[in-house]
């Protein structure tokens, strides 16, 4: 156990841990999802496939940092997705690659994913094994969702970061997380407002969780602000003579 979440296993130096949290709202998405199946079971195999698409993207992110001399070596799933703790180097190309390998990874599943659905279809999967075909279609379009969700221009989802990567070229790093974590904070205020005008605790959840991350991504640029204004004064400040 580490902070409420349980150790998985640990690939490639990389520890994956599952918050407890995640049993809780399995359990609900399990009894809401059954129904959608003949056999309950393969409601547990779509919100498996579900955490195994969100895993590899999470991989994505921590090894693309890694490959740019970064530092990522745990990821947490939890009920809203998965985080991949990276820490690349200070640099915008290296900020890019890190944010944008874990889309691509969901880019590289849909061929796959089309050619299982096309394989699935020559099988007869469709009339001799219904629940199996929905399956593979269900998880096509998880695939797919998550890559479209991911990709919102909402800090710190992966396209806020994204374009933060793509605004620190010209606007320097600080700047560029300014504009990314106000661009975010519209964005969550948005959410929140598509969540009540569909009384959905889940959106309402998640938008809750991304504002709170768009003020701490303001935050941050702020401290990075007063740490570079210190810095230059410190730099400026005449050299007194030592004391004798």
């Amino acid at each position: 156990m580490r902070g409420g979440s349980i150790h998985l296993f640990k690939l490639w130096g990389i520890d994956v841990f599952l918050h407890f949290s995640w049993f809780f709202v399995a359990a609900y998405q399990l009894s809401a999802r059954r129904y959608q199946y003949a056999s309950p079971m393969f409601a547990l195999y779509e919100y498996i496939a579900l955490f195994a698409i969100v895993l590899v993207h999470e991989f994505g992110h921590a090894l693309a940092c890694r490959s740019t001399g970064g530092e990522a070596n745990r990821i947490m799933l939890w009920p809203l997705g998965g985080v991949a703790f990276v820490r690349p180097p200070p640099r915008p190309g290296a900020e890019l690659w890190s944010i944008a390998a874990g889309p691509l990874v969901n880019v590289v599943l849909i061929p796959l994913l089309i050619l299982v659905q096309l394989l699935a279809v020559g099988l007869g999967w469709p009339e001799n094994a219904p629940d199996a075909y929905r399956l593979v279609v269900t998880v096509s379009w998880i695939n797919g969702g998550i890559l479209l969700f991911n990709l919102l221009p909402i800090y710190p989802l992966d396209g806020g970061q994204i374009l933060r990567a793509l605004l620190w070229f010209p606007f320097g790093r600080i700047r560029s997380l300014q504009v990314a974590s106000a661009i975010g904070f519209v964005g969550c205020l948005a959410a929140g407002a598509y969540a009540l005008w569909l009384r959905s605790f889940w959106i309402g959840l998640l938008a809750f969780f991304l504002i709170s991350q768009a003020l701490a991504g303001w935050r941050q640029a702020q401290a990075l602000a007063l740490a570079d204004a210190e810095t230059r004064r410190m730099a400026e400040a005449p050299e007194r003579p030592p004391m004798v």
